[in-house]
């Protein structure tokens, strides 16, 4: 079984990164684990178990998905779930010179574990989390970009 693991944040999780997990199972791998980073350097505005209901319910209905959180090297998470493949969305050259060095320390630390690179679909291509957050704080419409549990949590804390 080929296992990928897509790590982040996912501070929200939102139809980018749906549709990114659905394209990696349906195309490419047999199994994808969300993996959300339960301690981060970034600044949250929802706990990691927030984070992970919320990834889970804009997961629903998409079949060879796990959502766990994870601390630590995700290398080694990664090896401990078999996986073969470290998935990643490339949206823009900035997020490919960030990705570019992490694959690369990732390799020297686990050179059996492979960095895949997906760009967005072109609907996706302009939305991030932290786009969606300031949409959200000032009232905008995000629908759009989120499903409902996500945007009732994000109005709920704004």
């Amino acid at each position: 079984m080929t296992i990928a693991v897509y790590p982040g944040t996912f501070d929200p999780f939102t139809n980018g990164h749906r549709d990114l997990v659905q394209r990696a199972v349906s195309n490419i791998f047999e199994k994808v684990y969300v993996c959300v980073v339960e301690k981060s350097n970034k600044e949250t505005i929802f706990t990691a178990s927030e984070r992970i209901s919320l990834a889970k319910k804009s997961l629903e209905g998409i079949k060879n998905v796990e959502v766990i959180g994870f601390d630590g090297l995700l290398v080694d998470f990664a090896e401990k779930l078999k996986a073969k493949a470290i998935l990643r969305g490339l949206r823009v050259v900035s997020d490919f010179e960030y990705e570019f060095q992490m694959s690369s320390m990732n390799k020297k630390l686990n050179s059996k574990i492979e960095s895949v690179f997906l760009t967005p679909s072109e609907s996706y291509a302009f939305l991030s989390s932290s786009l969606v957050k300031e949409i959200a704080r000032f009232g905008g419409d995000i629908s759009a970009f989120v499903n409902k549990d996500v945007k009732e949590a994000l109005q709920s804390k704004y």
